[in-house]
């Protein structure tokens, strides 16, 4: 009785397949289902491969210096994904934000997104270190196009950019500094488009 269910099954299989125009190509134990061409009577399997991108090999001049850069990696892991989603969450605010035609009606519904935003992740952000946070004030930059600076200005007001502003400067960041890729953020955007294309 189970012989006749596989021969069954493998007959739907079979069937499927050519109306799918589809091959299934055998490796070891594992089936993989795949579009195909027929080119001169020869059907070829067609498989889309991920990018994979290529960087020259870095050299180190120190232990210190590749320590540093697997710290890097390390923390760029951590709050890429927070700022990918800082740029969701401000292209989705800004949609409703338009809508709004007061500035009474402005200033609570930022009041309110802010409140949801720090119950959300609020914890979460407060366990970065200090390091982490200027990475992800940088990656923001990167996503949006806009400096912190200039995002807690549009939504909070002048008076809390600059007072926040100094706060930054107290722990060494700087919020109107700009996302460079060419330049000084060389390695971050190394490391981030390789976090992109799945290589680290």
């Amino acid at each position: 009785m189970k012989s006749w269910n596989y021969i069954i099954i493998l007959l739907m299989l079979s069937i499927t397949t050519k109306i799918d125009g589809q091959n299934v190509i055998m490796r070891g134990d594992s089936i993989i289902i795949t579009n195909a061409i027929v080119l001169d009577g020869d059907t070829i399997p067609n498989i889309h491969l991920k990018e994979i991108v290529v960087f020259p090999e870095l050299i180190f001049k120190s232990k210190q210096e590749a320590r540093r850069y697997t710290k890097l990696m390390r923390d760029l892991k951590r709050v890429y994904p927070y700022a990918k989603l800082a740029k969701d969450k401000l292209d989705e605010l800004e949609r409703e934000y338009v809508v709004l035609k007061t500035e009474k009606e402005k200033k609570e519904f930022t009041k309110t997104i802010e409140k949801q935003l720090l119950d959300e992740f609020g914890p979460e952000l407060k366990k970065l270190t200090v390091t982490q946070g200027r990475l992800l004030l940088k990656l923001i930059d990167r996503e949006t196009g806009n400096t912190s600076y200039e995002l807690v200005k549009e939504l909070r007001g002048t008076f809390s950019a600059v007072f926040w502003q100094a706060i930054a400067r107290l722990f060494g960041s700087d919020l109107k500094s700009e996302y460079n890729a060419e330049g000084d953020d060389y390695l971050i955007e190394r490391v981030i488009i390789l976090i992109e294309h799945g290589q680290i």
